[in-house]
């Protein structure tokens, strides 16, 4: 009989103490979140008493200012005194004299006629004295019409002919080195059809110069654009063989 009831108590007081562990951590964790929640409301409610509002800035009284006159410097004073200033008369003289200036209805007509800056009344004008005038500068001549701007070649437009052709002059140094091939010129043609500047594009050293030199002596009718004729740029090729 002692031996069971030893057995049954022993589970009791094991369970027993599991409880007393369990309300300890409870009752720490309790007091934890207590703590925590008076820290933290007492950092989050200020319970200080508030400031006291400032005095609003107001002016008790006014000060005077005294304004102080800038003496003038000698000199200056002196140069404005003795300097007359003249100012329009404000008091009304005793006597007006009646206008003298003769209207322009009694000028004769020789007058009239007189060049202006010319004193009225005196000689008509004399050719061998120059008489210094008002008188209007010369008309400025027109400005030379612009050159017509240069267009490229195409479509839509009545493309240039050739109609004079002068054959290149094959370079002896050429031949010599068996050089040949085809030199690309870009030439512009104005409205008269006259070759007036060649450009090389693809370039054979030894035989630019002679192509160029042909090209400048072609004549072409002129391009027409809306039946007017105008410059126009065009690629022009020459051809060097050694076989002809």
């Amino acid at each position: 009989m002692p031996h069971e009831l030893f057995d049954d108590l022993a589970p009791r007081r094991a369970r027993g103490a599991r409880y007393r562990r369990l309300l300890t951590i409870l009752s720490i964790a309790v007091h934890v979140v207590i703590v925590s929640v008076v820290l933290i409301g007492h950092e989050l409610v200020d319970l200080s008493p508030l400031p006291t509002p400032q005095r609003p800035l107001t002016f008790s009284e006014l000060l005077p200012v005294t304004i102080e006159p800038i003496p003038m410097p000698r000199q200056a004073a002196r140069a404005a005194a003795s300097s007359p200033v003249e100012r329009a008369p404000t008091i009304e003289p005793d006597d007006i004299k009646p206008d003298t200036h003769t209207d322009s209805a009694q000028l004769s007509r020789s007058d009239r006629d007189a060049p202006r800056g010319a004193e009225p009344g005196v000689s008509t004008f004399d050719p061998g004295v120059t008489v210094i005038g008002d008188f209007a500068p010369p008309p400025t001549p027109p400005a030379p019409p612009a050159p017509p701007q240069v267009i490229r070649l195409h479509a839509g437009m009545n493309a240039p002919v050739k109609i004079v052709h002068v054959p290149p002059i094959y370079p002896a140094i050429a031949q010599a080195a068996r050089t040949q091939g085809v030199v690309i010129l870009e030439a512009i043609i104005d409205e008269h059809g006259a070759v007036t500047s060649v450009r090389v594009l693809r370039s054979i050293p030894l035989l630019d110069d002679a192509a160029v030199a042909a090209v400048r002596q072609w004549r072409f009718t002129p391009a027409l654009l809306n039946r007017q004729p105008v410059p126009v740029v065009m690629t022009v090729t020459v051809n060097f063989e050694l076989n002809r």
